[in-house]
């Protein structure tokens, strides 16, 4: 469905096709090896785009899934998919993340999404204490949780991507309060 849909707009770029189960599926799929908190609570993937990393989580745990993207055709992708293969608790919301609901979430994801303190930022209001963030970063990982205030870089640790040797992901846990925002 994936490859269908990506001749009719540009989800994955096509040089990815030939290895799109490896640099996508899998790369999605090992998300749920960093949280296995099975139905417990929302899990929100933010700018979904074509479903990665939030369709294969959903198509792999039953975990209640908020798909959060702004472009509609990508959002009438990922209700077709999911009606397509009988994911009940798939929810898609076709808006920009600042008009989505706040709603208390067990795991935010994004993966390539927007910079990381801009990300935190925009989805801090979605997150409790006990929410697990999951945050594929690619190479530049370390780097931009080293650009982050102090406080906010103690809520995560770096884990290597079993996919790909030279990425990896930021895995956090908890809420950033009004005053660690203040400091930003």
């Amino acid at each position: 469905m994936l490859v269908a849909e990506n001749a009719q707009q540009n989800l994955i770029a096509a040089s990815t096709i030939p290895t799109m189960w490896v640099r996508h599926i899998a790369d999605s799929a090992q998300l749920l090896a960093l949280d296995t908190r099975e139905g417990e609570g929302l899990w929100i993937d933010l700018g979904s785009g074509p479903g990665l990393p939030g369709l294969v989580v959903a198509i792999l745990s039953a975990r209640p899934m908020l798909l959060v993207e702004s472009r509609k055709r990508r959002c009438d992708f990922l209700r077709s998919v999911a009606a397509e293969l009988g994911l009940g608790h798939v929810e898609v919301a076709e808006a920009p993340l600042e008009r989505v609901a706040t709603r208390a979430a067990a795991t935010i994801s994004a993966r390539a999404f927007a910079p990381l303190d801009r990300l935190i930022g925009l989805s801090t209001r979605f997150s409790t204490e006990s929410t697990r963030w999951l945050l594929p970063k690619g190479r530049n990982a370390v780097k931009e949780l080293a650009l982050l205030p102090e406080a906010w870089q103690r809520m995560f640790h770096v884990e290597q991507s079993r996919t790909d040797a030279e990425s990896q992901i930021l895995v956090g846990r908890g809420q950033i309060g009004a005053k660690q925002r203040g400091k930003r």
